[in-house]
């Protein structure tokens, strides 16, 4: 029986696209299935004692942007730390993905979901303006029909469901990947999760 990674995060977070690749080679090597959970990280951060970006300290403002200059260069990953449209709102991202997700399959899920993050950090693109999204579906050849299905009741209240199980599961982060019970944070415990698997 094959292992299943819980991959709760959210599609506009720059440690969600530094690990997004990796997590999916991750999946690959070790024959595991993704679910792929998007969350609200707002409303996750409401219960966990975590502040939105604008609210921090200056300090750790300045400290996340070294961080990102770092591991993109150590990771050989390109991003840029301070893109154009950033923060924007990231739910209507979300929730294509969940649309994805329900229709497509996780493998066309977890493709979107790097196709979003490069979108924002590599190609500086609104993800929160429409036809970006319509853009990014026709790119990774997928049915221009999901953005009018994210849309639905059905896709918020998975979303709302996503959202609800990464605050049962103790997750207060994004990303945090949940395998046979025990929780990692951060793109930079892929390693422990690897191990994990290969134990």
């Amino acid at each position: 029986m094959s292992d299943t990674i819980d991959y709760f995060f959210a599609p506009i977070s720059p440690w969600t696209f530094l690990g997004h690749q990796r997590l999916s080679d991750l999946a690959q090597a070790h024959g595991a299935t993704v679910r792929v959970m998007p969350v609200d990280l707002g409303q996750v951060f409401s219960v966990s004692g975590g502040l939105p970006l604008p609210k921090r300290a200056p300090q750790r403002q300045a400290y996340r942007l070294a961080e990102l200059r770092r591991f993109a260069q150590y990771l050989k990953v390109p991003l840029k730390p301070e893109p154009a449209h950033f923060p924007v709102p990231g739910d209507p991202a979300a929730k294509l993905i969940v649309a994805t997700d329900a229709q497509e399959g996780w493998v066309d899920a977890m493709r979107l979901t790097g196709a979003i993050g490069a979108a924002v950090w590599v190609q500086e693109r609104n993800i929160a303006d429409e036809a970006t999204l319509a853009q990014l579906l026709d790119e990774c050849g997928l049915p221009a029909s999901l953005l009018a299905l994210s849309k639905s009741d059905d896709v918020q209240a998975r979303y709302a469901a996503n959202t609800q199980a990464a605050m049962d599961a103790g997750v207060f982060g994004a990303p945090t990947y949940v395998a046979r019970g025990e929780l990692f944070w951060g793109q930079d415990r892929l390693d422990f999760l690897a191990r994990h698997l290969a134990s």
